[in-house]
């Protein structure tokens, strides 16, 4: 029986998870593996999903959660992954906001029906992002963010070129304090030596992975901070109105999507990306150029932003797509629909 290895990419939105994914991915067609990609979105859209080779074998797991409100749908399309194009490899990118150990037990549970093994966890960290926070060490972005660290086998410190050498010696020991068993490869733009690469894509990881999710879920519970803490329910998503009996560590999390009618200005998006609310840490969408007609995919995370030329497979519907906390969804359409429809 072929048992098929699972990589498991988590990293809080706008790390640079989908950049690390297609660079693994060119990495396994270089050493020519074959492999299959789970990519998640806890919208109803996956953008990420048209940067990924059209020959690579992937499914769409959306609307929610693997670890949540769609577990039960990860054995399901594990199966069918490996019985309709027989990877060597699973790569799953789970969404920013999930709870890496509430995958972990996903995926686990996953393994009870279906071959595989997990080999890898890696967490994607987006170093200016994580320093802010550290600094201040509360609410709910940064405990969702430890997690993520505490239990990776391999961290990827990306955007590194965005911090001064000081701070990113001050990153990577709150890092080793946090998770003292994993490696850390600094990087920008997710790029990273071939050895690296190596390692990544032949190692077997599963036992320690396992062993640092019963270590994080000890500590929680030595810390005394109550079970239902990483459950709180401070905002329900639509998708989740028939769970109500079921919380999660990412309720407080916003998705706004608005699907774009008509050509938009690239240059004017750009400024309205640049004035989002504070509450708004991840944006992306596709829109098709007012001046030039091509399709265009934006990008913003951490007050950063850009947009890149794109030619999607079939039809692909132009749509923005915000991810946050507490802001006015009735505010953010307002300046969109500005740009769409101008007075």
């Amino acid at each position: 029986m072929k048992i098929v290895p699972i990589i498991i990419l988590s990293g809080f939105l706008g790390s640079g998870k989908t950049t690390f994914l297609t660079r693994i991915l060119k990495n396994c067609s270089n050493k020519g593996i074959k492999p299959a990609v789970i990519m998640n979105e806890v919208g109803d859209v996956n953008l990420d999903g048209h940067l990924v080779e059209e020959d690579i074998p992937m499914k769409e797991m959306l609307s929610g959660c693997i670890c949540c409100t769609i577990s039960g749908d990860l054995a399901m399309e594990m199966r069918r992954l490996i019985d309709e194009a027989s990877p060597d490899l699973i790569l799953i990118e789970a969404t920013g906001v999930a709870n890496p150990i509430e995958i972990l037990d996903t995926v686990t549970e996953a393994a009870l029906l279906t071959p595989i093994e997990i080999q890898e966890m890696i967490t994607v960290v987006d170093a200016a992002h994580f320093l802010d926070l550290s600094r201040v060490r509360k609410g709910k972005t940064y405990r969702l963010m430890t997690d993520q660290i505490r239990c990776a086998s391999i961290l990827v410190l990306n955007k590194s070129d965005q911090v001064c050498t000081e701070e990113l010696e001050e990153i990577r020991k709150i890092m080793t304090e946090l998770n003292p068993f994993a490696s850390i490869v600094t990087t920008a733009y997710c790029d990273m030596d071939e050895a690296v690469w190596l390692r990544m894509l032949s190692a077997k990881a599963e036992d320690g992975v396992i062993d640092r999710l019963n270590s994080v879920q000890q500590e929680r519970h030595d810390d005394g901070v109550p079970d239902d803490y990483w459950h709180e329910h401070d905002h329900k998503h639509e998708h989740c109105n028939n769970h109500s009996g079921h919380h999660h560590s990412y309720d407080h999390v916003m998705v706004c999507s608005h699907y774009i009618q008509e050509p938009i200005n690239g240059s004017q998006l750009k400024r309205v990306m640049k004035d989002l609310p504070d509450g708004v840490y991840r944006a992306k969408g596709i829109f098709t150029s007012k001046d030039t007609g091509e399709r265009v995919m934006f990008q913003f995370a951490y007050r950063q932003y850009e947009q890149i030329s794109i030619r999607p497979q079939g039809h692909v519907q132009d749509v923005a797509v915000f991810i946050g906390e507490h802001f006015s969804k009735h505010e953010l359409l307002r300046k969109l629909e500005e740009i769409i429809w101008p007075t």
